[in-house]
């Protein structure tokens, strides 16, 4: 049952075929989950050594999967994909992206934007279609927080950029966003700099926490808009004492979500 607030169907035509088209989508991510997983990574890993070698070209492949599966989408009239600066996304080096969640596909549009992407994972992920990739590739977030943050500070020392969703979880239509404090931990803990991004664009109803399957947006394709704001700093929060420092660009990143338009991010 659609939620209260959502207008009526425009067009009853357009909406089916957006459901199939969705559901089309995710069978193309499962059959290119399963080439990468059988055929790609089993040759990258005969070829390509030593381990770490490997794991920054397999990344590569993953950035050209999801680039095409968005462009799959586009075509298939599911989403629109807006990106402000695409070239900065690109060029990023050793950074601490912090994104709002609102929908399924938000990790695929970033990794589709950026070569050396890697993320932190839920580590149920580690049971499903994409284990093959989440445990050659990306860090779970059931590790010991130190371990955890070992293994994040290594992948930056290495020149990836790390995605973090603060929120845990995907963001609700409705309430409150409430972040946790990991992406800050890491930064003032590694200095490197924060990259907040918001994803915003139109209702994601149809790919939010608990919507059903068979949902769409009830009036236009997925339109997803990326900007990034201005670079937060950990020398910035330097002369605070550390819970504090913490709870203040947690704040910040917090502030960005909320209020996108008034922090541009042109640097």
């Amino acid at each position: 049952m659609a939620p209260p607030d959502m207008p009526p169907v425009s067009n009853w035509f357009l909406y089916i075929y957006r459901v199939a088209m969705k559901w089309f989508s995710f069978f193309i991510f499962g059959l290119g989950t399963l080439l990468l997983m059988m055929v790609i990574f089993p040759v990258l890993r005969l070829c390509v050594h030593p381990r770490e070698k490997f794991r920054a070209h397999a990344r590569y492949f993953v950035f050209l999967s999801f680039r095409f599966f968005t462009k799959a989408m586009e075509l298939l009239g599911v989403v629109k994909l807006e990106v402000e600066d695409r070239e900065f996304f690109r060029r990023l080096n050793s950074k601490i992206i912090v994104a709002n969640h609102p929908s399924l596909l938000d990790v695929v549009m970033l990794i589709s934007l950026i070569p050396n992407a890697d993320c932190i994972v839920r580590g149920a992920l580690s049971h499903t279609i994409v284990r093959g990739i989440i445990r050659q590739l990306y860090i779970p977030n059931s590790l010991d927080f130190e371990d955890l943050m070992a293994a994040c500070i290594n992948s930056l020392n290495q020149g990836n950029n790390i995605i973090f969703f603060p929120e845990g979880t995907r963001t609700p239509r409705t309430g409150e966003i409430i972040l946790k404090k990991g992406a800050s931990r890491l930064a003032l803990r590694s200095g490197r700099g924060i990259i907040p991004v918001y994803i915003g664009g139109n209702d994601k109803y149809g790919l939010g926490k608990r919507d059903p399957w068979t949902a769409f947006n009830h009036r236009e394709k997925y339109l997803y808009h990326i900007r990034r704001g201005t670079e937060l700093f950990p020398e910035t929060y330097g002369t605070m004492p550390a819970p504090r420092a913490v709870r203040q660009l947690t704040e910040d990143i917090r502030n960005f979500f909320l209020y996108p338009s008034q922090n541009p991010g042109k640097v």
